[in-house]
């Protein structure tokens, strides 16, 4: 068994399992964080960013994680487990001759499905008047400004797809529910609620005689998903443990406090709120935050704002949802009443949303407000409209609450900047404390998780529990290394057709114990192992001698022996049979009788007798058939 790791990224993974004669692939997450090198693309004609020196490209560049450690198309089975971790699925099903089955649970494929369509939209409704790609050259790329220059394998970075390509990879999904067994050949995959966000999965991959659980983005935490399903990851041979917090020490309770009261600070000064944020997951929490804060703060007349070209699908989703839901949120659709209270704050108009800043939202549009939108990096998006709107007013205030990218290196390209800034990022994933609790009660033989979870971070290497330590310690990995996991196979479970089963006849070899003798053919196809009946032999063709067609007699196979050869029963009777000279050696294998005066030796072992006796054919068979008398022929 086998584990490629194809993501330096720990929450975005993407890994290749070989278990089995099958090709698994776990998550596909797409890496955006290299968008960081290059310039906001504005939605309306920027002045500011268009007088920058040259060098930066505006060509929406992605870093695609994935190198050729293998051959994609032969990836039999893709497993999603939350709709962060699919984004790059188009590069793999509609570039790589993936001709597989991929496999999420309904909320994963609808909503992963609107934040590509949000991608797509953001990429392409800003033109760009020139694409640039030679850079990308090594010896160019040594010339370009840091980080560009130390950037790694540049040139795989790949343009964003299209809707397309959207559109022909989710064809491709195959709906799952949670304990939903799907067999794949010998390999039987099944979802687990992984408590993380709407439709979160982890998966347990086993045969009869294996089992593999792959842990990725949990949550212990009471939020609005189904709980976390831990009992079925219990006795796992293997456990593939990523997608843990991105910020261990950041409590997310006291980030949502953090987050309202610097709301409110802001908008009670006059200034307005920007929120970089995806259409889902965290966005869900916030406005039920909000809801909750905005009477006793006094913000009950301030307009909030929901920009996004999946503003309405994503929060419809939300409420359909309800049997992936937790059971509170659950209770409250057969009330009748909305799951989550962003439906009271859009019937009440405290909640608006648009498909963009153009159109409606430009008529509609005052302040002092709140403004939730895209992207979280800065760099596309409706969010670097209010970027270039605000940024020059120290009332005014952005607070990020996403954990994708660093907060610094999103407000680049803005410098310098008047409004306040806040970063309270708000990450539900299993902490490390949470995790070592976890593992101690499921109890896996072997866990393999990213390099980066085995030693403290670099900034605090003093912490020694911002690390896994476990015993035995973890199987680390890093991007593009191969692991052979440590368990091996040892048994397989084979199927024996109702009519060679009929023709066996057990012998008890010990009290309930029966055993019988099987003469087959072994057919094996997609790791189904099936004993057939040894078909006969041809009948041998008449000749101008012989008139008649002649079968084959069936040659009957040697019977097995069972059993071992008592030492002092066996020497009683030699000596029955006028043998009385012995002499006996005892050996780490058994024992070995030398019959000096017929110059024989007997070597009786656990596994087997062997008589070693010169030129007296008689004195062997007679040997033979004593030690025949103390076994049992099968």
């Amino acid at each position: 068994m086998k584990l490629y790791c194809l993501s330096g990224h720990p929450t975005l993974p993407c890994n290749v399992l070989k278990f089995k004669s099958t090709t698994i692939m776990l998550d596909c997450g797409l890496d955006t964080t290299s968008v960081l090198n290059f310039l906001p693309l504005p939605l309306v004609h920027s002045p500011r960013l268009s007088k920058l020196p040259g060098w930066i490209s505006k060509d929406g560049t992605i870093n695609l994680e994935k190198k050729e450690l293998l051959d994609l198309s032969t990836i039999d089975v893709i497993l999603i487990s939350n709709y962060h971790c699919m984004m790059a699925l188009p590069y793999i099903t509609e570039h790589t001759g993936f001709t597989g089955t991929v496999y999420a649970t309904e909320p994963t494929l609808q909503i992963g499905r609107l934040l590509m369509e949000e991608l797509v939209n953001f990429m392409e409704r800003v033109p760009k008047a020139q694409s640039a790609t030679s850079w990308k050259n090594k010896d160019t790329q040594r010339l370009l400004p840091g980080p560009l220059k130390d950037a790694v394998d540049v040139w795989t970075w790949k343009r964003c797809y299209g809707m397309q390509e959207v559109n022909s990879a989710l064809s491709r999904v195959q709906l799952v529910g949670y304990s939903q067994k799907e067999l794949f050949g010998a390999v039987q995959v099944s979802p687990l609620s992984s408590g993380y966000s709407l439709g979160s999965s982890n998966w347990i991959i086993q045969s009869h005689h294996e089992k593999v659980a792959y842990v990725s983005g949990s949550s212990l935490l009471t939020t609005h998903p189904q709980p976390m399903d831990q009992s079925s990851l219990k006795n796992s041979d293997v456990l593939i443990l990523t997608g843990l917090t991105q910020m261990p020490t950041a409590n997310p309770d006291g980030m949502l406090g953090e987050f309202c009261s610097n709301l409110a600070m802001t908008i009670r000064a006059g200034g307005n709120v920007l929120v970089p944020c995806y259409s889902s997951g965290v966005i869900y929490d916030l406005l039920e935050c909000l809801y909750q804060f905005i009477d006793s703060a006094n913000l009950g007349t301030t307009p909030f704002y929901f920009i996004s070209p999946v503003a309405n699908s994503s929060l419809e989703f939300s409420q359909i949802f309800a049997e992936w839901l937790c059971h509170n949120k659950q209770t409250k659709v057969y009330l009748p009443e909305p799951p989550f209270p962003h439906a009271e704050l859009i019937q009440t108009n405290k909640l608006k949303h648009y498909p963009s800043i153009h159109g409606d939202f430009s008529s509609d549009f005052r302040q002092p407000c709140v403004v939730f939108t895209g992207h979280p990096s800065l760099r596309f998006g409706d969010v670097v409209h209010f970027m270039e709107l605000w940024g020059k007013s120290g009332l005014n205030t952005i607070i990020f609450t996403e954990p994708d990218f660093s907060y610094l290196d999103a407000l680049a390209p803005y410098q310098p900047l008047a409004m306040k800034c806040v970063y309270c990022p708000i990450d539900t994933r299993l902490n490390f404390h949470q995790v070592a609790k976890l593992l101690k009660e499921v109890q896996p033989l072997h866990v393999v998780c990213p390099e980066q979870y085995t030693q403290p971070p670099m900034t605090q290497s003093h912490r020694s529990d911002l690390m896994l330590e476990l015993q035995p310690p973890p199987m680390p990995y890093r991007r593009c290394s191969v692991l052979n996991l440590p368990f091996r196979r040892r048994y397989e479970r084979v199927y024996i057709l109702p009519e060679l089963a009929h023709s066996l006849v057990p012998t008890e070899v010990k009290p309930g114990v029966s055993i019988a003798t099987v003469s087959a053919v072994l057919h094996s196809k997609d790791n189904k192992h099936t004993l057939q009946s040894v078909p006969k032999p041809p009948p041998v063709p008449p000749t101008k001698k012989r008139k008649r067609v002649m079968e084959e007699p069936p040659v009957a196979p040697k019977p097995l022996l069972s059993g071992a050869v008592p030492l002092e029963a066996f020497l009683a009777t030699l000596q029955m049979h006028g043998i009385t000279e012995v002499k006996v050696e005892e050996t780490a294998d058994g024992h070995i009788l030398h019959l000096q005066a017929e110059d024989t030796l007997i070597q009786l072992e656990e596994d087997g007798t062997h008589i070693v006796c010169d030129n007296n054919e008689p004195l062997r068979t007679t040997l033979r058939d004593l030690v025949l008398r103390f076994l049992q022929k099968l």
